[in-house]
């Protein structure tokens, strides 16, 4: 993984002609990143014919409004969850009526770990067709190096599911 934004620039700009060679489009559910994923999807030009849009989903009742995450999934798993994750992608999703539906929820830090989910810990959710892909990563860098390491996973996790789709 890397910090370096302008190679974030290049992945980005690389899913962005992934998903317009496809005929894809895109949108997310971000917490811990706070719209950073679809700033650098954003960035690219002509990213209007595959990004749909998101929503900044950082509340608990922002997850639940928007995107449709289940009070019983905070109150059992947490906001920083694989459920949560997932539910966020699926709900995403369906909101935009996209092909792939991403979600970012962690804790960026410094503050607000526990010894259960530290600081770092990060779930990246990916949603396409009738598949829903979750990853988790323990990130070990301050508050803007693990939101930027968390968009790195996202735009993987946006590749990986475009190979997905097109090898279907």
């Amino acid at each position: 993984m890397t910090q370096n934004s302008n190679s974030l620039m290049d992945l980005a700009e690389g899913v962005g002609q992934s998903l317009l060679k496809n005929k894809l489009t895109v949108c997310a559910a971000e917490s811990c990143t706070g719209g950073l994923l679809l700033s650098y999807l954003t960035d690219v030009p002509g990213s209007s014919a595959y990004v749909l849009g998101g929503a900044v989903t950082y509340s608990n009742e922002a997850k639940m409004k928007l995107v449709n995450v289940q009070e019983s999934t905070l109150i059992a798993y947490g906001a920083v969850s694989e459920p949560t994750a997932h539910e966020m992608a699926v709900g995403v999703r369906a909101l935009f009526g996209a092909d792939i539906g991403v979600s970012i929820t962690g804790i960026a830090g410094p503050g607000g770990g526990t010894p259960e989910k530290p600081v770092g810990l990060v779930y990246v959710g990916v949603s396409w067709v009738n598949n829903v892909q979750i990853r988790e990563y323990r990130w070990e860098s301050d508050r803007a190096g693990n939101k930027l390491h968390s968009v790195q996973a996202a735009l993987e996790g946006i590749q990986a599911a475009i190979e997905q789709i097109i090898t279907a």
